[in-house]
C-alpha cells in the first residue's frame, strides 16, 4: 500500500484540485499497476481512506446529471508531510519486491531440466515482449506530454528485463547441458 499511498498523494498534491477518476486515468497511463502494483481497483478507496486519515480533503462533489457524483480532492499538510516521508523512504531504501519466480527457482532439481531450461527461455521471451512495449510506448506519441523522467523510468525497466534476459539464456544454457549432481559445481 505503501506505494499506492505515495503514489496517489502524490499525484493530489502535484494535480490538485483534482477528481478521483483523473488520478486513476493517471496512473493507468503510467502504466503504475504494472510496475507499482497499484491496481486500478483500489485507487477509490485509498483516497477515501486518506480523507479519513486526514491526508486529503474533499474540496467539493459535483453531480452532472445522471451520472455518479464527483469529488475534487486536494492534499491537506498533513498529507504533504507524509507524501514526503514516503517519497524519501522510496529514495533511499532498497526493497525488492517478493517474485515467485524466485521461489519455483529455488527448488530448480524438482521439474526435468528440459522443463526448466524451456521455462527459462519462455521467460526471456515474456521479458522480450514487455521490453518491446516499452520501447513502443516511448517511441509513440502517447508519450509526449509526459514528464521526461517517465521516459527514464521506462529506460530503467528495460535495462533490467535486458539483463534478466541475458541471465535467463545463460541459466537454461548451463541447465540444458548441466549433467550430474546439482549441488555440485
Amino acid at each position: 500500500m505503501s506505494a499506492t499511498r505515495m503514489m496517489i498523494l502524490g499525484l493530489v498534491g502535484w494535480m490538485e484540485p483534482v477528481h478521483g477518476y483523473d488520478v486513476r486515468r493517471e496512473l493507468l497511463s503510467w502504466s503504475a499497476d504494472k510496475w507499482a502494483n497499484v491496481q486500478p481497483g483500489s485507487i477509490y478507496h485509498a483516497l477515501r481512506k486518506l480523507t479519513d486519515e486526514g491526508l486529503l480533503h474533499e474540496v467539493s462533489t459535483e453531480q452532472v446529471g445522471a451520472r455518479p457524483a464527483r469529488t475534487t480532492y486536494g492534499i491537506t499538510e498533513k498529507g504533504k508531510a507524509e507524501f514526503e516521508s514516503l517519497l524519501r523512504h522510496g529514495w533511499w531504501t532498497l526493497a525488492p519486491g517478493p517474485d515467485p519466480f524466485m521461489a519455483a527457482f529455488s527448488f530448480l532439481p524438482g521439474l526435468p531440466s528440459e522443463e526448466t531450461a524451456a521455462a527459462l527461455r519462455n521467460r526471456a521471451t515474456q521479458l522480450r515482449a514487455g521490453v518491446q512495449q516499452l520501447e513502443s510506448m516511448s517511441a509513440a506519441d502517447w508519450s509526449d506530454g509526459k514528464p521526461i523522467y517517465v521516459k527514464w523510468m521506462w529506460e530503467r525497466n528495460i535495462a533490467m528485463a535486458e539483463a534478466e534476459i541475458a541471465w535467463c539464456e545463460k541459466t537454461a544454457t548451463r541447465i540444458s547441458s548441466h549433467e550430474g549432481d546439482w549441488f555440485s559445481e
